[in-house]
């Protein structure tokens, strides 16, 4: 991140919001946005966003994950698919 390009205060996003959205979309950085000298809102491209949803998505899965192997709530694949197997054999009936 380069804290020059990439933190503007309210009012810059006031007078420059077309670019703004320019720089935010070309470089996919966000940019924070101060009042006040503090920071209140991160501005950042739509596909960059999406990207950051999904990874956290994928860390909490890999979390749940973790968990379920230290509480032992796990089963071999073997037992997966014998149990999928029965259930799909159930729903041809």
């Amino acid at each position: 991140m380069n804290i020059a390009t990439d933190i503007k205060p309210v009012s810059y996003l006031k007078l420059k919001s077309a670019d703004l959205l320019k720089q935010i979309n070309e470089t996919h950085r966000p940019v924070i946005i101060t009042q006040n000298g503090e920071p209140k809102a991160v501005l950042q491209d739509p596909k960059s966003y999406e990207n950051m949803r999904n990874a956290i998505g994928m860390l909490k899965l890999i979390s749940q994950g973790e968990e379920d192997v230290k509480k032992r709530k796990t089963r071999t694949q073997e037992k997966v698919f014998e149990k999928l197997e029965t259930l799909l054999k159930k729903r041809e009936k």
